[in-house]
């Protein structure tokens, strides 16, 4: 089972000390978190994508190209890309480029986000989301699995003869989560594919997404994939750690009670027990977790989220300390004990290269010299008259 953390990338006033950090300043505390969790042993660090202030995280494959750069073995994902507000031609670039510069250490949720002046922002109307979500994935599926796709949908200009580049490393596509927390039909495409599922299980009661995963998990038994056991299911998380809960919840207190998005509507105490917000020591966010998988059953992934309503970095960084080992590490062993001998791990590139593979080479698309198609050869200019071709200007 995979554990991480992840981050909304959101910039928020300090309740405490009433200083708001810069866009710069919290870029380069994302870096420095993600490099800390990979240092603790955390398996996964993920990173959302917003257009919008609060936010920073606007291009979340460049920023974690640099977090690849600068660690050794966590896998880096995100919280969510947006399948509904970015072509999926540019989906597929730029993420089998995050792909190859990671060496494999990389996969991706995504999901429709919830902002909703972003549709217009880029062309798009909120009121077809959920077609916008359902079509562009069944290309963003395919640009990564046909060398050479033709392909005409509602929402985009048609393709003809398109190859996009570069392939995916080892002709194995990243593994694609999806994540919904109100959409059935999301969960419905998750289980058609084969992919993960991810609910984000914060901000909601708990056990609230339980039917949605249940959902998901019979749909993928449908489709052939394996039992509702084996599906592939991540869930989200909040969590504040000390050493012992009362630290916890006097430390934690000032930032749940200055935030926008808690403080105005909800006690604390409330707030931890009705929802799986985690605040305590780390055995009392470890129980709180175990409970996770007893009401969902045993699943992948599980992310919390320690960087938001303004925590200073220091702090944030003692979370992630603390996550990597005292809470991980127990995590590990108890879930690893409970869970049936048949379900699977996360998927990784590595255990999906041998899945394809097994014992022999990997394929490795090769650029074609005549600058036709990357893998196939076919020249761009087939179909044109060769005359015409004979005389186009050289240019430089």
């Amino acid at each position: 089972m995979q554990f991480g953390i992840f981050s909304v990338s959101d910039i928020s006033k300090n309740p405490v000390t009433g200083y708001t950090p810069s866009e710069a300043e919290r870029i380069d505390s994302a870096v420095q978190i993600a490099k800390r969790a990979d240092e603790v042993g955390l398996d996964v660090f993920a990173i959302g994508e917003h257009h919008n202030p609060p936010f920073f995280s606007s291009s979340p494959t460049t920023l974690l190209a640099n977090i690849a750069a600068q660690t050794q073995d966590i896998v880096l994902s995100t919280a969510i890309t947006l399948i509904t507000t970015n072509d999926p031609v540019r989906i597929a670039e730029e993420y089998a480029m995050l792909q190859h510069l990671a060496k494999g250490r990389m996969d991706l949720m995504l999901g429709r986000g919830n902002t909703v002046p972003v549709y217009p922002w880029f062309g798009q109307d909120i009121h077809k989301g959920l077609e916008l979500a359902l079509e562009n994935y069944n290309l963003l599926h395919r640009l990564w699995r046909e060398d050479v796709v033709d392909w005409e949908g509602s929402f985009r200009t048609a393709l003809q003869g398109f190859t996009s580049v570069p392939r995916p490393l080892d002709d194995v596509p990243p593994f694609v989560w999806h994540g919904a927390i109100r959409t059935p039909e999301i969960a419905e495409q998750a289980a058609y594919y084969g992919n993960g599922y991810f609910a984000n299980n914060i901000l909601a009661p708990n056990f609230h997404f339980r039917p949605l995963v249940e959902l998901y998990r019979r749909r993928y038994a449908h489709y052939g994939h394996g039992t509702p056991e084996q599906a592939i299911v991540g869930l989200g998380g909040q969590a504040f750690i000390a050493r012992n809960s009362q630290d916890a919840v006097r430390r934690f207190r000032p930032y749940f009670e200055g935030s926008p998005l808690y403080g105005t509507s909800y006690r604390l105490e409330d707030f931890m027990h009705g929802t799986p917000l985690s605040v305590g020591s780390p055995q009392e966010v470890i129980e709180k977790t175990m409970t996770f998988q007893a009401g969902f059953g045993d699943y992948q992934r599980q992310l919390w989220v320690v960087d938001h309503a303004g925590l200073p970095l220091e702090e944030v960084l003692e979370q992630v300390e603390l996550l990597g080992t005292e809470v991980v590490p127990v995590l590990r062993r108890e879930m690893e004990s409970r869970r049936a001998p048949d379900v699977p791990d996360a998927p990784t590139h590595a255990s999906r290269v041998r899945e394809k593979y097994g014992d022999a080479e990997p394929r490795q698309p090769r650029p074609n010299a005549n600058r036709g198609d990357n893998v196939t050869g076919t020249s761009p200019y087939q179909d044109t008259d060769p005359e015409l071709v004979a005389n186009l200007p050289l240019v430089g």
